[in-house]
């Protein structure tokens, strides 16, 4: 009974906790996030799932978006921000929340702080041989955008997504190629978050090289849970 109050206890005190999860690709963002959300009891916001909603809600904001992503370009801070900011006013998310993919840099960052302000910043650390590695075998499927890997994490359902059973596929930017631009850019724009948390004080640096389940512990006793 004891232990029944204390782990409700806390899980209320940490459903109000806003959480901010970043690394490079491959870190395991998604997943984490997914499964500390989860235990949290707190929404999971992926930047890819509130892409898709924006576009599948036919706004002009929702147009826009669609017009830059089928250029294969990257969303503007603006379009970002206020994506961001009509999510996070919703009544669902008063109560806590965990971003991944944003902020994507210091820039968005500032204004997040400026909107809600964080508590806790996870940085999942990868070495970059690490990350070519993982995101080489990546499976993405193509209905809810779960990630999977064809050695670290695969399917249940082998070429189909175990969450909800549509196809899976290679995403175009995990070529070699691509991967290395998509590092170039995260140096320039994602990785200078890390100085920016930690000044805040606010910045939790995990080891994202072991697997799914520890590095889950990891971020569990981080958190002090």
């Amino acid at each position: 009974m004891g232990f029944c109050i204390l782990f409700n206890s806390v899980t209320m005190i940490f459903s109000m906790i806003k959480i901010v999860m970043f690394g490079p690709q491959g870190a395991g963002k998604g997943t984490q996030a997914d499964r500390l959300s989860r235990r949290l009891e707190i929404p999971h916001i992926p930047t890819g799932q509130m892409l898709r909603e924006e576009i599948a809600s036919g706004t002009k904001l929702g147009q826009k978006v669609e017009e830059v992503i089928k250029r294969g370009e990257l969303i503007a801070d603006w379009q970002m921000n206020e994506i961001i900011r009509d999510r996070i006013g919703r009544a669902e998310y008063q109560n806590g929340f965990i971003l991944d993919g944003y902020p994507r840099n210091v820039e968005q960052a500032e204004f997040l702080d400026y909107q809600i302000g964080v508590d806790k910043v996870l940085f999942l650390n990868l070495p970059k041989t690490e990350v070519v590695k993982r995101l080489s075998g990546r499976l993405t499927c193509i209905k809810c955008g779960a990630i999977f890997h064809k050695v670290f994490n695969p399917s249940k359902l082998g070429d189909k997504c175990g969450r909800c059973g549509a196809a899976l596929q290679v995403r175009s930017d995990d070529t070699p190629e691509a991967i290395a631009k998509r590092l170039e850019i995260y140096d320039e724009e994602t990785q200078p978050l890390h100085e920016y948390y930690k000044q805040k004080g606010v910045l939790i640096e995990i080891d994202a090289v072991p697997s799914i389940e520890q590095v889950g512990l990891l971020i569990w006793e981080a958190l002090g849970l």
